[in-house]
């Protein structure tokens, strides 16, 4: 069996509006640097690949010209968001060692990409995958899921992909593919329990 997942909150934590409460003391400050960036159609563009950091920080700084400081700090410490989720990280190899095949499907940026797969050692526990900024596709559209089929040589019935977003799980299953919503290490642990009897 082919283990797919996603991961932003999946196998690491996406929490944007906790962290920036955290790093503006002023809650007002927070919200409106959340709205401004991570609820803009910019951050969309940087999911697709067809935007930069750079670009993407003029944009939201002309558009909020009053918290170009603000807006300017979390982008430079856009990266601290990002937390390993411990329990499900730990069964990669467990699903490895039970003879299967471990890939990614993610909506991500070129920026972030990179940082996940120099700072993270357990990517290279994945056989391979397809992220979004790479392909200029994004969950849920069914295209993005074919190119993945595709790229990595797999038949849909022989794929479990793990999402938390039940859009992106109904179009996973829309292709053939087994689709699970991810709630937590719990529910991967079930699927490899049954595919192990």
């Amino acid at each position: 069996m082919n283990f797919v997942f996603d991961i932003g909150n999946v196998l690491i934590s996406y929490k944007p509006l906790p962290y920036l409460e955290g790093l503006f003391p002023e809650k007002s400050v927070a919200e409106k640097v959340y709205k401004t960036i991570f609820r803009s159609p910019e951050w969309e563009y940087l999911d697709q690949g067809v935007l930069t950091y750079k670009q993407a920080s003029e944009i939201f700084c002309a558009r909020e010209p009053d918290y170009e400081a603000a807006i300017c700090l979390a982008i430079e410490n856009v990266y601290d968001i990002f937390v390993p989720i411990a329990e499900t990280v730990e069964l990669l190899p467990v699903i490895k060692d039970a003879g299967h095949n471990l890939y990614y499907l993610s909506n991500i940026h070129v920026e972030i990409r990179d940082y996940f797969l120099n700072k993270h050692q357990f990517f290279k526990l994945f056989n391979g995958g397809v992220f979004s900024c790479d392909v200029h596709l994004m969950k849920p559209s069914p295209e993005i899921f074919r190119c993945f089929l595709d790229t990595c040589h797999l038949a849909p019935e022989d794929c479990v992909f793990f999402d938390d977003i039940e859009e992106n799980v109904a179009a996973a299953r829309n292709e053939g593919i087994n689709g699970v919503l991810f709630t937590g290490a719990q529910c991967v642990k079930r699927v490899l329990l049954n595919t192990t009897c």
